[in-house]
């Protein structure tokens, strides 16, 4: 795990260093105009594939978990959440029924194949207590079939019907399916100002027009 820890932490620099801010500020506008309408700050939350940690840092909740297997997490995170620095398809150090929502965005296509991202919902429903959601957000391949594949670590080639399809598969309740959420990248390339991303976000009418990625959530 420590060399796949610090492959995932050189990727991770190499990809995002320098976008620090914006990257943030983008997570802030995210959390406060869709993701907190899905998630009262009463919640006990799990950031599934953390990343840097701006979700984990931004989403107003009473207790918050953020698991990722490359090391700069945790310290993005210290403070805010508890890290959980393991494989996401082992078992979780929660117990049943001790989640509110798990959410996860652009990670289960890094997955390397489909059998790990399953057992991984399969401990998100473990977890999740009875009427808890996951929250799903990610590239749809439907409209990326060539650009999905321009990041190397790209695995796993995933639809929102075929995230809706695992879902159900693994005993969730599909609550809501949007296709077209956000466009490819919010801060790679292009970096339109926040006021522009928050307009944006506030108008999904538009996103039909812009959005490559799905927006799934599912409940136990």
């Amino acid at each position: 795990m420590n060399d796949i820890s610090q492959v995932l932490k050189k990727e991770y620099q190499a990809r995002f260093e320098g976008q620090a801010d914006y990257r943030n500020g983008v997570w802030s506008a995210l959390c406060a105009t869709i993701f907190s309408k899905h998630i009262p700050p009463e919640s006990t939350v799990l950031d599934l594939g953390a990343g840097w940690g701006e979700f984990t840092n931004n989403i107003q909740a009473k207790k918050k978990y953020a698991m990722d297997l490359n090391p700069d997490c945790g310290q993005n995170v210290a403070g805010r959440a508890e890290f959980l620095h393991q494989d996401c398809s082992s078992r979780w150090p929660l117990e049943n029924d001790s989640l509110d929502v798990v959410f996860t965005s652009n990670f289960l296509e890094h997955l390397p194949a489909k059998d790990i991202i399953d057992r991984t919902l399969e401990e998100a429903f473990r977890c999740l207590k009875p009427g808890g959601k996951i929250i799903c957000v990610g590239p749809n391949i439907k409209y990326l079939p060539g650009l999905y594949w321009d990041y190397w670590d790209h695995y796993t080639p995933i639809s929102d019907a075929s995230m809706a399809e695992a879902l159900s598969l693994r005993g969730f309740k599909i609550t809501q399916n949007i296709d077209r959420f956000l466009p490819y990248t919010m801060s790679n390339g292009k970096q339109p100002p926040l006021f522009a991303v928050t307009a944006y976000l506030r108008m999904p009418f538009v996103w039909k027009y812009f959005g490559k990625q799905f927006f799934v959530i599912a409940q136990k």
